[in-house]
């Protein structure tokens, strides 16, 4: 195979943006953008989005090209990121997939089965019992049924946690088999860079950058789509622990504890997903030269 999409992954605020820029510089390439929440023109600041800069620097592809009005998924992500290595495929002979989202990485490496449609009937039970007793009624459904997926998904998102129970009620199948069945052939070379650091270090840098993203705005930025606070879209960390502040649950002080604390988990269970492919090989971002090695050895 004479292509390689190179797969630069990790948590949340380890540093991914800054060392693909100089990744993609050095190869004469560009990215594409594997986060589900940078795709959303709307969110800038809490999804820390590539700036003006950046993206001056290197072409990104994924970035800020969809509407959190928009129905987004994995399914439609594979098929749009495979439209367009095969278009850029013909002058480039590396290109970068760089993100977070670990069901964003697969399905482009290994391809996503289409979940079935929801059965109306189970879905109104679930919506009904999620009413009646609450979410953690169906965190015990889905620990019980998939205890795969129960440790890498957002255990404060009940949309996600009902469709995974759904799913596994209607199709007596775990939700997980299916996103692990075999992988689609891709007719392309994949190499995975995985990046971590210090979970304390990471942990502070994670604080930090909190903190520097209410300084730019985040609260403005949050604020205009408090109407809009159900979407799928907007149950994202960053936006939903403001929006209890808008309305008066609690003080601003508060939001930001929570937006921190959200952040950190979501970077364990980011890592939780990443360390479980045996195909990532691991490095500190500072370690640029040897990741540069690494990747000219093996194109």
């Amino acid at each position: 195979m004479s292509k390689t999409l190179i797969v630069i992954a990790g948590p949340t605020g380890i540093g991914k943006t800054d060392l693909s820029i100089e990744l993609a510089q050095m190869l004469d390439t560009f990215i594409i953008s594997s986060d589900s929440r940078q795709i959303y023109k709307e969110l800038k600041i809490g999804t820390a989005a590539p700036t003006s800069e950046d993206l001056a620097k290197v072409k990104h592809y994924m970035v800020g090209n969809k509407s959190i009005y928009d129905y987004y998924s994995a399914g439609k992500y594979e098929l749009e990121v495979l439209d367009i290595l095969k278009d850029k495929f013909r002058d480039k002979d590396t290109v970068l997939l760089v993100g977070g989202s670990g069901m964003y990485i697969d399905a482009v490496c290994k391809g996503i089965d289409a979940l079935p449609d929801a059965d109306p009937e189970i879905r109104k039970k679930l919506t009904e019992k999620y009413e009646k007793e609450g979410i953690e009624s169906l965190r015990f459904d889905l620990k019980r049924l998939d205890p795969e997926h129960y440790k890498t998904v957002d255990l404060n998102n009940p949309k996600r946690i009902l469709r995974a129970v759904e799913v596994c009620i209607q199709t007596g199948k775990t939700y997980t088999s299916f996103l692990t069945k075999p992988k689609k052939e891709r007719d392309f070379k994949i190499i995975k860079i995985g990046l971590e650091r210090n979970r304390e270090k990471l942990y502070g840098l994670i604080n930090k950058r909190v903190d520097l993203m209410i300084q730019n705005g985040l609260l403005d930025e949050a604020k205009q789509f408090l109407k809009d606070k159900n979407l799928n879209s907007l149950n994202t960390v960053g936006y939903k622990e403001l929006f209890p502040y808008f309305e008066g649950e609690y003080e601003l002080e508060e939001a930001v504890r929570l937006i921190k604390r959200n952040s950190r988990r979501y970077a364990k269970r980011q890592m939780t997903w990443f360390k479980r492919d045996e195909d990532f090989v691991w490095f500190r971002p500072s370690e640029k030269q040897q990741i540069f090695k690494h990747i000219l050895q093996n194109t």
